[in-house]
């Protein structure tokens, strides 16, 4: 993969969105919640006022609008500021 976060960005690949419910009903793909945790696959490098405290491999917890999506080589991912990161899991 090519893409490399500038500043106080971070490259998030979502988990993937519940196919089931807890009683065995599956969801049909109009009505899946948008997934809110996924993975850190590239972090930028920080700026002079912001630290990067996340690093690539972290599983984390994001708002459900935070965000952009971007197509790479054929896969999602989210590309956000670090702020917009609720915790790590």
């Amino acid at each position: 993969m090519n893409v490399k976060p500038l500043s106080d960005r971070v490259l998030i690949e979502p988990n993937a969105a519940e196919e089931k419910t807890a009683g065995g009903l599956i969801i049909p793909d109009t009505a899946k919640e948008k997934p809110l945790a996924g993975t850190v696959m590239a972090v930028g490098p920080g700026t002079s006022e912001v630290t990067m405290e996340v690093k690539k491999g972290d599983k984390v917890l994001y708002g459900k609008y935070a965000g952009t999506e971007i197509t790479v080589e054929g896969k999602q991912y989210l590309i956000m500021k670090q702020s917009d990161i609720l915790a790590i899991i």
